[in-house]
């Protein structure tokens, strides 16, 4: 705790006291402290101890054929509270410069409470085009994302995740085209594992697209004016899931190769106090965007072990209606489906691969005046858990459902 403060002290120092020695630059400080109670009917797919929720777990049968899943949970959490700088700075050249540090305390992995950064970048504006470096929303998460108190923003069926990338954005009157190649950092692919045993599981790893040596890469394009945001894009990933096999003839090395090309589509309407957003995702092996799905094996060299792959298709879509100033409530709803692989697999690699369809229905209140929003949302979500068939779609599905209602409150400066 006294290393945190002393940190704390210096980054204000330092903000604050640069502001008065460095000419051409000039300094905003602000942050947020956030708290967020919840409570869960039932278990959850989640993390940050539940802080960022999924969607609720399938059965789990005990010796006594009860469910062991079939039990509520709740806690209450500052993780979310935030500190950031944004900065202006001199010219270089016809180029306005500038640059964010946003830092919170979500840890990451299973280590929370430790400071994160979320936003890491520098810019480069030239009038009408624009050039951002560093860590920053993924190109897929976008400008439009629901306003919800959940902090999973959406997630599953909205794409969620940070990340470094070199971005280009090129504006002529309403139109605004954006390019970016995308790299992982906090939020990883899933892939394949061995474990001491030597059993092959799943796990998150930078080695995926580190191995691949090829970024993601995104396209779209948007149409702005003052009350409308309506746009679409294009992006494509490629992993490499193994670099070597091993089987009973020896240790092989293996060059393989997952790609998935994933769409979406979005808008956004603003007028006075009404709010209308809505997304449509159709993705491939996004499993670096907090969502669900994967790919899995379609054939392997009897040899050297050597896989190919065949990636999973997922549907996403949500809308969300908000209205009111000071009172504002509003309502989300989400549907995902697992439309499966183009060819015949097995051993499937990723989340949520059992998952059919999700359905999630949600509805908060809120009370804002300046600097300050409390509000408490109710969301209920189900899930249709089953069995794969020969090309990854679930089939013979039953329900699980889970009732979750968050408490938050927040002092923003």
């Amino acid at each position: 705790m006294k290393k945190k403060l002393v940190l704390w002290v210096a980054f204000a120092a330092v903000a604050f006291g640069a502001q008065a020695q460095k000419k051409n630059f000039s300094y905003k400080f602000y942050g947020q402290v956030r708290t967020d109670l919840f409570y869960n009917s039932r278990s959850n797919s989640e993390t940050v101890d539940g802080l960022f929720y999924m969607y609720p777990k399938d059965v789990a049968p005990d010796a006594r054929g009860e469910d062991l899943n079939a039990k509520p949970d709740g806690n209450f959490y500052t993780l979310y509270s935030r500190l950031g700088v944004d900065v202006a700075g001199p010219m270089l050249g016809k180029a306005k410069t500038s640059a964010k540090l946003e830092v919170d305390f979500r840890g990451s992995g299973t280590t929370y409470s430790l400071v994160r950064i979320r936003h890491a970048y520098f810019n480069f504006d030239w009038g009408k085009s624009a050039l951002r470096v560093g860590q920053y929303w993924h190109p897929l998460y976008g400008d439009v994302a629901p306003e919800i108190l959940n902090l999973n923003m959406g997630a599953p069926y909205q794409p969620f995740s940070r990340a470094p990338q070199v971005r280009y954005r090129y504006t002529s009157k309403h139109f605004v085209f954006t390019a970016a190649a995308v790299w992982q950092m906090q939020y990883l692919s899933v892939g394949p594992a061995s474990n001491k045993a030597g059993e092959t599981s799943t796990a998150k790893s930078q080695n995926y697209i580190k191995n691949s040596c090829v970024p993601e890469f995104y396209a779209g394009m948007d149409y702005k004016n003052p009350n409308l945001l309506v746009g679409a894009g294009v992006h494509v990933s490629s992993v490499t899931p193994r670099v070597q096999s091993e089987t009973s003839g020896g240790v092989y090395k293996v060059s393989e190769r997952v790609t998935g090309v994933s769409g979406e589509a979005h808008l956004k309407y603003t007028c006075d106090r009404l709010m209308i957003a809505a997304k449509s995702v159709l993705s491939t092996n996004l499993t670096q965007t907090s969502t669900v799905g994967g790919y899995g094996v379609k054939s392997v060299d009897p040899q050297t072990g050597e896989q190919e792959y065949a990636p999973l298709r997922v549907s996403h879509t949500w809308v969300n209606v908000m209205y009111g100033k000071t009172f504002r409530g509003g309502v989300f709803a989400g549907y995902l489906k697992n439309l499966g692989a183009s060819d015949e697999v097995a051993n499937l690699i990723g989340t949520g691969t059992d998952l059919d369809q999700l359905n999630t229905l949600g509805a908060e209140l809120t009370y804002n005046r300046p600097n300050w929003k409390f509000g408490v949302e109710y969301t209920w979500t189900g899930a249709w858990y089953g069995d794969n068939n020969a090309k990854g779609r679930v089939v013979d599905t039953h329900l699980v459902k889970n009732n979750r209602v968050v408490f938050t409150a927040l002092f923003q400066f």
